[in-house]
C-alpha cells in the first residue's frame, strides 16, 4: 500500500496527526446512556468502547473530554440510525469503527482539532454532508461512504468563516455507488467552497479507491488552494478530478478508468497520472468566463501558468481538450505526455489557447497540433496488474524534453533517474504499481 507523504514535509504532517499514548483502561459501555457517562469522566488516553447493536441516541452524544478514543466493539456493527456525536472544544480525539445511517449525522466543528475519523461507515441518504469537516489537522482513514441517491456530498472539508480547515488528511477511504440524478451537488469529496478559493488549505487526497462516483462530474471537486491529489483510483465513475477554484494544487499519480482530470485556476502541476477508456476527455482546459477569479466568485477560471506533464493518456476522440469559454489557456505546459488510441485530433484546443508542447508521443490518430511531439509507438505492454507500462525497447525511455524538477518519481512511485522517460511510467523490470480495490481500502482493510 503507498503512503508517500514526502512531497509534503512527511514529518511536518505526521506530526500533526500524533494522537495521545493508549496507556489507560479500556471502558465498555452497552448503551448511548452509558456511553455519554464514560465520556463525561473519561481520562486521557482512554479508550471507550460501544458494545454492538443499532443504537437510537435521543440526542447526540456531547464528546467533551481531549485525547480519547471512542470506538465500536466491531468495527461495523455499532450503528447509530439516529443522533450521534456532537465535538466540543476537544482535541486528540479519534472515532473508530461506527456506523451512521438514518438520520444520524457527523461533524468535525472547528473547535475539534486533530481529530480521527477510521473504520467507519456513512451509509444511505441525509441531508447536507454525510461528513463535515471544518478542524485543522483531522484525519479521515479507512471509512466507507457508500449509497446516496440525494443531493449532498459524502465529505465536505470547510472551516469557520474567513478560513478553511487546514492539513486535512484523507486516505484509504472508500466512495461508493453515489447516483444523484441532479446536474450538480453529489460530489464524493468537496474541498472547500467557491468563497474559499483563495485560502491555502494544504489537505492530502491519497490512497482512496471511488465507484460509481455518479452524483456529480465531480468525484473530487477542489474549490480552495495548495492541495495535494495522488495515488487515488477512480473507475466506473462519470466523476473526475476537478480543480474547479483556486491555485497550486498538485494532481500526481491517480489511475482513472473512464475517469479524468479538469482544471480551472493558475500554477496548478498535473503529472505522472495513467488515465485509460476515457473516450474523448481524459485532460480537460477548463473553460474561462473570466481571466481571473475573484474571492467570492462561482464563474469558471480561465487555467494559467498550468504544467501537464509525464502523464499516460489511452482513449479515443479529442483525449485533451478544453470546455468552450470566452477566455483560451494562458502560458500553459503540455509535455513529455504519452497519448496512445484512435482519433483525428487527440489534442483539441480553442483558438487563442497560448500552450507550450514539447517531449510528447502520440501514435494512433492525428495529434491535432503542429510541434511538440513525435507520432512514434511508444510501445507499451500491459502488466500483470493490468497497466499499460514502458516495454523495454520503448522509445520513451530517457527521452523526455525540457526539465520539470519536481518530477522525480513516476505513477509507481519509483525514482526517475538519468533523462526522465516520457509518460507516467519510469521503465523498471521491478514494478509495483496496482489499481486500488474494494480490498485495499475502507473499514475491513490492513
Amino acid at each position: 500500500m503507498i503512503r508517500s507523504l514526502a512531497a509534503v514535509g512527511a514529518a511536518a504532517l505526521l506530526s500533526s496527526f500524533v494522537q495521545a499514548p493508549v496507556h489507560a483502561a479500556v471502558v465498555s459501555v452497552p448503551d448511548v446512556s452509558s456511553l455519554q457517562s464514560a465520556i463525561n469522566s473519561a481520562r486521557p488516553g482512554q479508550r471507550i468502547v460501544l458494545a454492538n447493536g443499532v443504537h437510537r441516541a435521543g440526542k447526540p452524544i456531547k464528546i467533551t473530554k481531549s485525547n480519547i478514543t471512542i470506538a465500536a466493539e466491531h468495527a461495523g456493527r455499532a450503528i447509530f440510525n439516529a443522533g450521534g456525536f456532537e465535538f466540543g472544544a476537544v482535541r486528540g480525539v479519534t472515532l473508530e469503527g461506527f456506523v451512521f445511517t438514518g438520520t444520524s449525522s457527523l461533524t468535525v466543528p472547528a473547535g475539534a482539532e486533530s481529530t480521527r475519523i477510521t473504520r467507519t461507515t456513512f451509509d444511505g441518504d441525509r441531508d447536507g454532508a454525510s461528513l463535515t469537516v471544518g478542524a485543522d489537522d483531522v484525519q479521515i482513514d479507512h471509512n466507507t461512504f457508500s449509497n446516496r441517491s440525494n443531493q449532498g456530498v459524502y465529505l465536505q472539508i470547510t472551516g469557520p468563516d474567513g478560513a478553511i480547515a487546514q492539513r486535512t488528511w484523507v486516505h484509504h477511504n472508500y466512495f461508493y455507488n453515489h447516483h444523484y440524478d441532479g446536474t450538480n451537488g453529489g460530489e464524493s469529496i468537496r474541498l472547500g467552497y467557491s468563497y474559499k478559493q483563495q485560502l491555502s488549505a494544504y489537505a492530502v487526497i491519497e490512497n482512496n479507491l471511488f465507484e460509481k462516483a455518479n452524483g456529480d462530474p465531480e468525484a473530487i471537486s477542489v474549490k480552495s488552494s495548495d492541495n495535494t491529489i495522488r495515488y487515488n483510483t477512480i473507475r466506473d465513475s462519470k466523476g473526475y478530478i476537478v480543480l474547479r477554484h483556486g491555485n497550486r494544487t498538485t494532481v500526481e499519480g491517480n489511475l482513472l478508468f473512464g475517469s479524468g482530470i479538469r482544471f480551472h485556476g493558475n500554477d496548478h502541476k498535473v503529472f505522472n497520472n495513467y488515465v485509460e477508456n476515457t473516450g474523448d476527455r481524459a485532460i480537460v482546459f477548463g473553460k474561462g468566463s473570466e481571466t481571473d477569479s475573484g474571492p467570492t466568485s462561482t464563474s469558471h477560471d480561465r487555467p494559467d501558468r498550468v504544467a501537464v506533464t509525464f502523464n499516460t493518456l489511452i482513449g479515443t476522440g479529442a483525449v485533451v481538450d478544453n470546455d468552450t469559454g470566452t477566455y483560451a489557456p494562458k502560458d500553459c505546459i503540455f509535455a513529455n505526455n504519452i497519448i496512445k488510441g484512435s482519433s483525428s485530433k487527440f489534442i483539441d484546443m480553442m483558438a487563442g489557447a497560448t500552450v507550450t508542447y514539447e517531449g510528447n508521443i502520440i501514435w494512433g490518430g492525428t495529434a491535432g497540433i503542429p510541434s511538440g511531439y513525435r507520432s512514434v509507438d511508444p510501445k507499451l505492454v500491459r502488466d500483470a496488474n493490468g497497466l499499460l507500462r514502458l516495454s523495454s525497447t520503448s522509445p520513451a525511455i530517457e527521452s523526455s524534453a525540457g526539465t520539470y524538477s519536481y518530477v522525480t518519481r513516476d505513477f509507481d512511485p519509483q525514482s526517475r533517474v538519468g533523462k526522465p522517460d516520457v509518460g507516467a511510467d519510469e521503465y523498471s523490470s521491478s514494478a509495483v504499481r496496482k489499481a486500488l480495490t474494494a480490498a485495499d481500502v475502507g473499514v475491513s482493510a490492513p
